[in-house]
This record gives C-alpha cells, sequence and structure tokens, in this order.
C-alpha cells in the first residue's frame, strides 16, 4: 500500500466498476479478493468451517477404492445413489412425494436454471421475477432472449396483487414466476406462510408454472423455514437446489425436482450441454451424505452465519449514515440495504473501492438496471472483526459523498434515480 494515494486506486478500478453491466459480481470478483479490500461482495459459504481433513479422505478413498466409475462417464440423470440421497434430503425440508426418478442433476444450481430456460423459454417470452432477483438467473433467462418483469416484494416477500397487475400486464406471454420465497438473494426477505399459499392460488389459477429456487432453506437462523411451495403444491412447481451452500460449491452439484412429464426433456437438454454431470463430483456428494455427519455440519453452519449477520446487523446500526435502511434475514447469506435519498451505489463504487471495501450494487439484482439506491452485503464469509472494518469503511465512504452532494449538490451528469419494478417503473419495494 505504500506510496498508493487512494486517487490512485479510483483511478485504477473507475472504468471497470463503471463498465458493469449484466452481473456486478462477476465484474467484481478480481478487485473484492484482494487482501486489501474486505469483500462484503460475494456470496460464498465458509468452507474452513467443514471438517477437512476427514472430508480430504473421504475424496481420497472415493478416488483409490470407486475410481473405475468415480472417474468414468456418467449418465445424463445423474447416478441413482444421489437421486435418493437428494430425496432424502428433501425430505427433511418436507417434500415428502419426490421420486429419484423425477430428479435431475445438474452442474450446481446454474446449469439448472439454464435447462429450465432452454426448455420453456423462446425469444420474446416473459418470465415474471422478484424485484430484485438472483443475478445468475437473470443471466440465464436473458440469455435465453426472454423479457423479465419483476414483481414487488415487502418486509413479507412476493406481494400478491402485485403478481396479479404482473400476470394482466404480461398478457398471457408469462412463462413462469421465478421466486426464492426462502431467505431470497438479494433481499434476505422470507416469503410469509399465508402468502405462499395464495401466490400458489394466483399461480394455480392463471395455469403459471413456479419454478422455486431453494439455495438457502437449511440455513435458517430463527427456528425452522417454512415449507417450500413444492411441498405444499405438486402439480406445476419445479424445484431447484444446490449443494453449493451446504457443502462445497466447488462441487458443483444442484438438482431439479422436475414433473414427470418434462423430466426426459430436461435429460436431453442437459446431455446436449455437457453429456453428463461430474461423475466424481457426485460421488463426493453422495459418500458426504452417506457417511459423515452432515447435519450436524448444517447446524454448525447456522451457528457461524447466525454470528455473522449478528455482527453485521450491529455494525451497519452503530456506524451507518442517517436515512440507511436494511433487511433483518433470518436465514440466508445476505443483507439488502437502502442508501439514503441522493446517494447512488453503482456510481459509489470506484470511490468504496478506493476505501478497500466492496459491495455488490443494486443495480445488478434488476433487468432494467434500478436499484442505484440499494446494495447487497454478504455476511457468510468473512470474521465478525472484519465484517465490523468493512461496515466502517463503508460508512466512511458514504458520509464522504453525503458531505460532497451536501456542498457541490448533484452533479449534471450523475444519472437520475430509477426505482421501482421492470413491469410497472413505478415506486420500489421498501425492504426494510
Amino acid at each position: 500500500m505504500t506510496g498508493t494515494t487512494q486517487d490512485d486506486y479510483t483511478d485504477r478500478y473507475a472504468r471497470r466498476v463503471r463498465g458493469m453491466t449484466t452481473s456486478e459480481i462477476r465484474a467484481l470478483f478480481a478487485v473484492a479478493s484482494r487482501p486489501e479490500v474486505v469483500s462484503l461482495a460475494g456470496g460464498s459459504p465458509y468452507i474452513a468451517a467443514l471438517p477437512l481433513d476427514a472430508v480430504g479422505e473421504m475424496l481420497g478413498k472415493l478416488a483409490t477404492e470407486q475410481g473405475t466409475t468415480s472417474l468414468q462417464y456418467g449418465i445424463g440423470q445423474g447416478t441413482v445413489e444421489l437421486r435418493e440421497r437428494i430425496c432424502e434430503v428433501m425430505e427433511l425440508s418436507g417434500i415428502h412425494d419426490a421420486s429419484p426418478d423425477d430428479v435431475v442433476v445438474t452442474v450446481g444450481g446454474q446449469q439448472a436454471l439454464d435447462l429450465v430456460s432452454r426448455l420453456f423459454l423462446d425469444p420474446g417470452d416473459v418470465v415474471l421475477a422478484e424485484g430484485p432477483t438472483y443475478v445468475g438467473a437473470l443471466g440465464a433467462f436473458q440469455a435465453a432472449q426472454a423479457q423479465v418483469r419483476h414483481v414487488a416484494m415487502d418486509a413479507d416477500g412476493l406481494i400478491p396483487a402485485a403478481l396479479v397487475e404482473a400476470l394482466t400486464a404480461a398478457d398471457g406471454r408469462a412463462k413462469f414466476l421465478y421466486t426464492i420465497p426462502t431467505y431470497q438473494n438479494p433481499a434476505g426477505v422470507t416469503l410469509s406462510e399465508s402468502r405462499r399459499e395464495e401466490i400458489l392460488d394466483i399461480c394455480a389459477e392463471h395455469n403459471l408454472l413456479v419454478v422455486e429456487d431453494d439455495p438457502y432453506g437449511m440455513l435458517s437462523f430463527e427456528g425452522d423455514a417454512p415449507l417450500p411451495l413444492r411441498a405444499r403444491r405438486r402439480s406445476g412447481v419445479f424445484y431447484l437446489s444446490t449443494f453449493s451452500k451446504t457443502f462445497a460449491p466447488g462441487l458443483r452439484v444442484g438438482w431439479i425436482l422436475a414433473p414427470h412429464a418434462v423430466r426426459e426433456k430436461l435429460v436431453m437438454a442437459s446431455e446436449a450441454a455437457i453429456l453428463c454431470p461430474s461423475a466424481f463430483a457426485q460421488g463426493a456428494v453422495t459418500q458426504y451424505l452417506s457417511t459423515m455427519p452432515w447435519q450436524e455440519q448444517i447446524k454448525v453452519y447456522r451457528e457461524v452465519y447466525r454470528e455473522r449477520r449478528d455482527a453485521l446487523l450491529s455494525a451497519l446500526t452503530d456506524m451507518m449514515p442517517e436515512g440507511t435502511t436494511w433487511t433483518t434475514p433470518a436465514g440466508g447469506l445476505f443483507v439488502w440495504a437502502t442508501l439514503p435519498e441522493g446517494l447512488d451505489s453503482k456510481a459509489m463504487m470506484p470511490r468504496a473501492i478506493a476505501g478497500r471495501v466492496a459491495y455488490v450494487p443494486g443495480t445488478g439484482f434488476y433487468a432494467d438496471g434500478t436499484g442505484t439506491q440499494n446494495m447487497r452485503l454478504n455476511f457468510s464469509f468473512s470474521s465478525p472483526s472484519r465484517l465490523r472494518e468493512g461496515v466502517r469503511r463503508l460508512a466512511g465512504v458514504m458520509e464522504h459523498e453525503l458531505a460532497m452532494r451536501s456542498m457541490f449538490g448533484v452533479p449534471s451528469s450523475a444519472p437520475r434515480r430509477r426505482t421501482g419494478t421492470a413491469a410497472a417503473d413505478a415506486p420500489g419495494p421498501d425492504l426494510a
């Protein structure tokens, strides 16, 4: 750091940050991973909490004892053994009627999104999704040339009346609702019990498929998570999940639980793209679920993440400038913050990097680039003390921006703040 001024950092990274388009996270990765930067930007689980010696021994045995199969090609749908274990995992979440025949193993949750997009979307089709929503889902839908129309949320999740309004505006072109109802990424909110039934009723009435993404449901901090939508309705609900948040993202193993009538089409689409998922990665997850105390490990993750969530929320309370608000997640990995009036999270990013702190601007989570007054903050990866230091740096950047605004006003070149949903360009959801 010696000899490097804050302006040097601003100049070095400004062009990269200002060029962010569909994926704020991808553009930030190289910068946020630098050791001098406190990153609140990513979504990485805390892998160091795993019993790595035991995992390493398990992987060694998998290679030496089952290498002739685990290092070979596999089948497109995924191994029977893993699909059986996946059904056992889903049963713990309340999905009791799943059959291994209806499970398709994928290369992480991202391939699951890609397969659903390939199967259902044609150019010009409409996908309804929460506003804000997962950036990787936006990428998959946009690659299929679909239009994403956001449905507003509040502290209780997706607003049923807003869903009806979005369906009316779509005028029959909506192919499915994409939702992360439990510990949503990026907002951290959870769809309430009463709304879950109401949302399902609305979708059934309009013959609208539901694509439920549930990567975080087991990472609850305050009692059990609500039952997934798929546990309430079998018909018309695709259930997607992954082992990336509960075991190891580096293995890239996820799955789709699909209605039986479309299972074979999903398998064919997967085979066309990747031939087959990694047999070694599947074997690793199968052995982990079969031989190791993985449910106890989930409890470890919950305790670690609860402590870190509390540290982040405490630091925000102590240090954020007046006018800043944020969500209080009951699980998952993220807090969604709303900045004081006049601040633009994307425009502020170069100054934040210069101040050695990173976050994800809210614009990355909207299909139309709204969300300039928001940012996503991750608490799973950094220690409590480092989270607090990150908030201290971020608060300093925000105070500087507010002081500059007070002194000089809004520059004429500054972008006008747009809030709201892509569906209606109405005032955005108050998620605080």
